[in-house]
C-alpha cells in the first residue's frame, strides 16, 4: 500500500493512493496516518478494504508528509562509504547516530527555506524507514517485524550550522523544511528488500546522486537491532538511512534560492523541492 497525507499545511487529511493513480480518502477508517495508524492490526484493516469503495479525491491537492505524530528522526552519518569518503571522512566502525527536530517535516513538494545567513546549504537523499512497533533490544532477526514502512527522505543540511556552531549535528539538520519527506509511505510488504532499491538526486537537472542501499555500510536491519541498544524505537519514528556520495559538500557546490532539487528512491515516488529565501 502506498499511504498518504494530503491537504493544506496543518490540515491533512490520510489518504491512499490506488492502483490507479486516485487519491482515495481514508477518514472513515483512520483518523490520521499516524502512530496508530501504523499499528499491524490498523495496516491489515486499511489493506482488507477494496479502494474501490472508498471516496475518490478530486483534483491535485498538496501532499504532507506521510506521516504525522512523529516522535524522532534519527539520522545515521556516513552510511555510504563513498559518502564518508568525500567529505575527507572514514567509514565509521559504528552507525553515526543524530537527531532532527520534528519541526523539520513537510510535505514531498513543499519549499526549503534558505535560512538566514546560511553559508553552504545542501542535500541528501535517502531511504527513510518508518517504525510500526515499538523496538527495544530486539536481535536482527526481528527487526524488520517492527517496520511500518518506507519513505523518499531528503535529509537537508546547512554545513556551516552543522560543523561550526559546537555541539551536536542537529543545528545543521533541523530549520523549517529541512526534512522533505514522502510523497507516500510505502508499507512493509510491498518493499521486497530495501537493499535493493536506486537513490537518486537531481539538482537544477543535473544528477549529482546515483547508488543504491545495498551500498550501505549497516543495511536496515542491523541499524534497528543497533539503535534499540540504546533507546526504545517508537511507533512513528523516522530513521533517514544515510546518504551516497554526490552531495555538495563534496563537490563544493550549494544550494542558492531559485535552485530546485529532486530526490527519489526507487519504488518509493519521488519528491520536488524549491529554494526560497527565508521570509524576514
Amino acid at each position: 500500500m502506498r499511504l498518504l497525507r494530503y491537504g493544506l499545511a496543518g490540515h491533512e487529511k490520510p489518504g491512499l493512493l490506488h492502483t490507479d493513480g486516485t487519491i482515495r480518502d481514508l477518514g472513515g477508517l483512520v483518523h490520521d496516518i499516524d502512530p496508530a495508524a501504523l499499528s499491524p492490526e490498523c495496516l491489515a484493516r486499511i489493506r482488507a478494504t477494496d479502494p474501490e469503495t472508498l471516496p475518490e479525491v478530486g483534483g491535485h491537492p498538496r501532499l504532507g508528509a506521510p506521516v504525522t505524530r512523529v516522535g524522532n528522526i534519527m539520522g545515521i552519518g556516513l552510511n555510504y562509504a563513498d559518502h564518508a569518503r568525500e567529505t575527507k571522512g572514514e567509514p565509521p566502525p559504528e552507525p553515526i547516530l543524530f537527531f532532527k527536530h520534528t519541526g523539520s517535516l513537510c510535505g514531498p513538494n513543499d519549499p526549503i527555506y534558505f535560512p538566514r545567513g546560511a553559508e553552504r546549504l545542501d542535500w541528501e537523499a535517502e531511504l527513510g524507514v518508518v517504525i510500526g512497533t515499538a523496538a527495544h533490544n530486539v536481535d536482527e532477526a526481528h527487526a524488520m517485524d517492527h517496520v511500518a514502512g518506507y519513505v523518499t527522505l531528503n535529509d537537508v543540511s546547512e554545513r556551516d550550522h552543522q560543523f561550526k556552531h559546537q555541539g551536536q549535528w542537529g543545528k545543521g539538520k533541523s530549520a523549517p523544511g529541512f526534512c522533505p519527506v514522502g510523497p507516500w509511505l510505502v508499507t512493509a510488504d510491498a518493499v521486497p528488500d530495501p537493499q535493493k532499491l536506486a537513490v537518486k538526486m537531481v539538482v537544477n537537472g543535473e544528477t549529482m546522486q546515483d547508488s543504491s542501499t545495498d551500498q550501505m555500510i549497516f543495511p536496515v536491519r542491523f541499524l534497528i537491532a543497533y539503535l534499540s541498544r540504546f533507546l526504545r524505537l517508537l511507533p512513528g519514528d523516522i530513521i533517514a538511512t544515510g546518504t551516497p556520495a554526490g552531495v555538495g559538500l563534496g563537490r563544493k557546490l550549494f544550494l542558492k534560492p531559485g535552485d530546485v532539487v529532486e530526490a527519489s528512491v526507487e519504488g518509493l515516488g519521488a519528491q520536488r523541492q524549491a529554494v526560497v529565501a527565508e521570509a524576514p
